[in-house]
């Protein structure tokens, strides 16, 4: 799976004032980024608002965001719920031929034993068209999928070619890392420590930054993967305050505020997610006029 490697960018759902989905925007954003430089997209994450949106909208997510990439980076399509028969359903049902992979978030809320995890997975893959990849993002599911369930499934199952980690923990990072098969990918879920992950040996990041950042975020990204780490470090550097800012209060209310900053999306959501606060605005539109 060469063409996961690099920057991928986790789109934004944009909405008008009405709450409609802004189709306008988002092709605007597409285009922001792929000519930013990043090597795929993924839409319908948890950046996409996807917890509300409906099963039609994201059908037509899907739909539009295969049409207006129009095949110029690989599109991975998110695909996940605690329900495994559900998850299996929509594998089954959404139209993912031109999907590079699935990203499927680990069971959440439900809180399952890491072999729940595993069978969930073990079952979904069987079901899935397209290579699976695996999602650890504790801070939000309530359960960390340990190294050993990442593993297990990395050398276990065919169908799973990757995972997006977002737990934080370094050391688990690098266990992963150390032992997993020689062309399954791990992939960065965190853009404040995707540096340091990829200095580890991870192969790319999913990230939410490079919405705003794309040009800036895939050349540190790409500096890093050739071991240019001075220009990693300098680009990352520059782009470290805005990461604190972006995720101080929410996600993805912090990256709407730099997109809307720009002009790219309307600073509109659906509840329960909420715009950043007046003061946070004030100190992003203040970054962002020094960042340039």
């Amino acid at each position: 799976m060469e063409q996961l490697k690099g920057t991928g960018v986790a789109l934004v759902t944009p909405f008008k004032a009405d709450e409609s989905i802004d189709w306008n925007a988002l092709e605007k954003l597409i285009n922001y980024v792929i000519d930013g430089g990043v090597n795929y997209v993924v839409t319908l994450g948890t950046t996409g608002e996807t917890p509300t949106l409906s099963a039609d909208e994201k059908l037509d997510l899907i739909k539009f965001t295969f049409e207006k990439v129009s095949k110029r980076v690989p599109v991975v399509v998110g695909i996940g719920d605690y329900n495994t028969r559900d998850v299996v359903k929509r594998l089954e049902k959404c139209p993912l031929d031109e999907a590079a992979a699935v990203l499927s978030v680990a069971p959440y809320y439900s809180k399952p034993t890491q072999e729940g995890i595993y069978q969930h997975y073990k079952t979904i893959a069987a079901a899935s068209p397209k290579p699976i990849i695996l999602y650890n993002v504790p801070g939000r599911t309530g359960r960390n999928m340990t190294a050993e369930t990442t593993l297990r499934l990395a050398h276990e199952v065919e169908n799973i070619v990757a995972m997006k980690e977002a737990s934080g923990d370094m050391m688990q990072c690098m266990q992963i890392i150390r032992d997993k098969p020689k062309d399954f990918l791990v992939i960065s879920g965190d853009d404040a420590l995707a540096l340091a992950q990829l200095a580890c040996g991870m192969d790319g990041v999913i990230s939410v930054a490079a919405n705003y950042f794309a040009t800036d975020f895939s050349s540190m990204v790409h500096a890093a993967l050739v071991n240019d780490f001075p220009a990693a470090r300098s680009l990352n550097n520059k782009m470290l305050e805005g990461f604190d800012l972006m995720f101080s209060e929410n996600n993805p209310a912090g990256i709407k505020a730099f997109l809307h900053h720009d002009g790219i999306v309307g600073n509109n959501f659906r509840l329960p997610i909420l715009p950043v606060s007046d003061p946070l605005y004030a100190k992003i539109a203040a970054y962002l006029e020094q960042y340039k």
